[in-house]
């Protein structure tokens, strides 16, 4: 789908240069000379490389559309991730490099993600965005501390360091955030 130079918006996918680019951030530009453009941090879906590129809205770009799936979490085989279709059962293993390093401290067996497609071809997992994983170890609480946004530091079941407020102790569930491992709340039974 074409759109102009200047439609472009942070999470849009754009084929550039013979390759597939997902805008990052934005900047609308209006020089004293010459005509206004938008300045956009492209970071390549397959590889990760990182460009920045000047945009005017005289210009078309190729906007791609993601076909999005539903997969659940299998298993892990090294380096290896197999998850599978919900609706017709097959089986896709992708690196971990593909996921990231932080997205799969947060994986769980069983657990449901949406997986971005283009031309059949996997390019992004996105988790849920928040998960319910048991506290190991959390530090004592010290005395006299003020209750207002007091945390402490505490170990999650997956090996991840988080802040909990102090009344969390080990053997809680808590919810954390998948995307900066941030405390939510404490799990409802």
């Amino acid at each position: 789908m074409k759109i102009n130079g200047n439609a472009v918006r942070p999470g849009n996918i754009i084929e550039h240069q013979g390759r597939l680019w997902r805008a990052t951030k934005i900047q609308h530009t209006q020089p004293g000379k010459g005509g206004a453009y938008l300045q956009v941090e492209l970071k390549d879906i397959r590889d990760g490389t990182k460009l920045n590129e000047r945009f005017r809205s005289s210009e078309t770009i190729e906007r791609v559309r993601l076909d999005q799936k539903q997969f659940q979490f299998l298993f892990t085989d090294g380096d290896d991730y197999t998850f599978m279709d919900n609706e017709t059962y097959d089986q896709v293993t992708v690196h971990l490099d593909f996921i990231g390093e932080d997205a799969v401290r947060f994986l769980q067996e069983g657990m449901n993600v949406e997986m971005e497609f283009y031309e059949e071809s996997p390019i992004g997992v996105t988790l849920p965005e928040k998960v319910t994983l048991e506290i190991t170890e959390a530090d004592a609480v010290v005395k006299g501390q003020t209750a207002s946004s007091s945390y402490k530091p505490a170990m999650l079941e997956n090996g991840v360091k988080t802040l909990v407020p102090p009344h969390i102790e080990a053997g809680t569930r808590v919810v954390v955030n998948t995307a900066d491992a941030s405390y939510v709340e404490r799990a409802k039974s």
